[in-house]
């Protein structure tokens, strides 16, 4: 009359721990910065509570409070002083990634500085690379694009990034990357690609963050569509053949499927939590409709189970903190 197999048996509160099957650590984690030297103090990103942009001269303080928390990577973004059509301040020797990144790598050694390689918060128009006409009206040129990602990963190498992470979603972007890596003599820098990137409408609150709002279109043209799940499969599978080092899948909680589909390619695989994300937990745990500590930690808990090896959050400094809660 009574179950033989009794699963409870093994949730007793001592004895759960013994059989958890995934656990996030901090060594999971990549924290997002935004530097902005267009200010002198910080400036915190009204769509994104708790979200700053960080002045220049603070980086390398920035970096070490990161690592500190035993966060050991940050991935940058930069917002340069002025724009242009063909986003020249992107590629420049002292650009504000290309600053950043010296001062991190000069201030705090260990820290892993990933770098960003696009353009839409450099260009006026706001697009991912250089715009022009097409059978479709203005949109973006893939190979004139794809000749500005080389000049931007350089320089971000040359600045001493650990690893560059090439984000506008062009075709053969990892192939042109890593040969112009290898030709300047950085073979040994990993390319992150985000070899998976759908058009999401996720991504609102990070407008604002990094000032890339597009003064016409949008991005479907060159980012994914998210009901396209063979595609997106064959869009990680592509860049890894290119040469990518690490795969990633933006945004990660609407899309665990395609995390666990990339997983099978048997390389690592980083999932973005997107800054729309970040949003939708911060607004309803401020009306006290949700539990913010254990809603995030479910969150990113669930991203690791799907496959993720990495996770990029703008809560990897919560989550560090509240992993040292727990131990």
């Amino acid at each position: 009359m009574y179950p033989q197999r009794r699963l409870r048996r093994l949730r007793k509160r001592n004895i759960q721990p013994l059989f958890r099957e995934t656990t996030v650590l901090k060594e999971d984690l990549v924290m997002p910065v935004f530097f902005d030297e267009n200010i002198a103090k910080k400036k915190p990103i009204e769509s994104m509570p708790g979200q700053y942009r960080y002045p220049l001269y603070e980086a390398g303080d920035i970096a070490q409070r990161i690592l500190d928390k035993g966060i050991q990577a940050m991935l940058i973004f930069g917002i340069p002083g002025s724009k242009d059509e063909e986003a020249t301040k992107a590629w420049n020797e002292n650009g504000v990634v290309q600053e950043a990144v010296r001062m991190i790598k000069s201030e705090v050694p260990e820290m892993v500085v990933i770098t960003d390689i696009c353009a839409c918060e450099y260009t006026s128009h706001g697009h991912c690379g250089i715009v022009g006409d097409t059978p479709c009206g203005p949109d973006l040129l893939n190979d004139p694009s794809l000749e500005l990602m080389m000049r931007i990963a350089v320089s971000h190498a040359e600045a001493g990034a650990d690893m560059v992470a090439p984000s506008c979603m062009l075709d053969g972007q990892v192939t042109a990357i890593r040969e112009a890596l290898d030709e300047e003599g950085f073979d040994d820098t990993p390319i992150m690609s985000y070899s998976t990137k759908f058009a999401s409408a996720l991504y609102g609150p990070f407008r604002e963050a990094a000032d890339s709002g597009m003064a016409f279109g949008d991005r479907t043209t060159y980012q994914m569509e998210p009901g396209n799940a063979r595609e997106a499969f064959l869009e990680s599978e592509l860049d890894l053949s290119e040469g990518a080092d690490i795969l990633m899948v933006k945004p990660a909680g609407f899309y665990h499927d395609i995390i666990a589909s990339v997983t099978s390619l048997g390389v690592p695989v980083a999932a973005y939590q997107v800054s729309g994300e970040y949003s939708m937990i911060k607004a309803a745990s401020e009306k006290g409709w949700l539990d913010e500590k254990r809603v995030v930690m479910e969150s990113v808990k669930s991203i690791k189970r799907a496959g993720a090896d990495l996770i990029i959050t703008y809560f990897a400094e919560d989550i560090a903190g509240w992993i040292d809660e727990e131990q």
